[in-house]
């Protein structure tokens, strides 16, 4: 059901992983092609605040900035494991995998060094402060709007 915190949560946790996702890209190797790096990261973001943020809204301050955590947490998780997942899948059609094991193995690594690239304290404090303040938004966006 559409509700206040939801849509704040959603917009804003959208456009954190927009942001987000234009702090990596001067961190990619040289000539990487980000395509639809902020547009994906943005859908990441919006569902992530919409199903995990604006939904557990109004259940206190304290419990709304751990949602927000949780929530950016979230959006690293979904962002790292579509991205691989699109590099394993690339790969695959390019028949470098011997069978369906090795291109997971593949896709696992490949998520580890995405988590290594990203491991930055100018990403990971964009993400933590973002998360604390959309879990702070959405707690508001439900109390006065509830």
């Amino acid at each position: 059901m559409p509700t206040a915190a939801r849509l704040f949560a959603a917009v804003f946790f959208a456009t954190l992983g927009w942001f987000a996702s234009d702090l990596v890209k001067p961190l990619l190797p040289e000539g990487t092609q980000t395509g639809w790096l902020n547009e994906t990261m943005a859908v990441i973001g919006a569902l992530s605040g919409w199903t995990m943020a604006g939904a557990r809204a109004g259940d206190g301050m304290r419990s709304g900035l751990g949602y927000g955590l949780t929530t950016s947490a979230l959006i690293v998780f979904w962002g790292v494991l579509v991205f691989s997942g699109y590099e394993m899948l690339d790969l695959s059609l390019k028949n470098r995998f011997g069978g369906p094991m090795q291109a997971i193995k593949a896709m696992i690594g490949i998520a580890m060094d995405y988590v290594k690239l990203i491991s930055t304290p100018e990403i990971i404090g964009t993400l933590v402060v973002g998360g604390l303040f959309g879990g702070w938004l959405a707690e508001w966006a439900a109390k006065r709007w509830s």
